[in-house]
């Protein structure tokens, strides 16, 4: 049995702004200036908003508030292509990626 039949893939599931949850599978994760990242690929056909975004990968920042620990998109468009940018390359090898 292989590693990946036998553990299968890390799986998230997410709630989103209207209360739906989306699964993710969990690609990466990496620490940056003491913040820290996830990315992710929806796990599920059906969480793709629509077929121009199968396969995007998606980059989210853990952040807390009031004890509790959320994903959060990354509004800064600098701080956003720095992350993706090194997911990307740290992915190459597995994964196909379009600019």
């Amino acid at each position: 049995m292989s590693d990946e039949m036998e553990f299968g893939p890390n799986i998230l599931s997410l709630t989103d702004e209207d209360g739906n949850e989306h699964e993710f599978e969990i690609l990466d994760e990496l620490d940056v200036d003491d913040k820290h990242y996830v990315a992710l690929l929806p796990a599920n056909e059906e969480d793709f908003e629509d077929e121009e975004d199968d396969g995007q990968l998606i980059v989210l920042r853990s952040e807390e508030e009031d004890g509790e620990e959320f994903l959060a998109y990354i509004e800064d468009e600098e701080e956003f292509n720095k992350i993706a940018a090194m997911f990307v390359e740290r992915l190459s090898d597995e994964y196909d990626f379009e600019e």
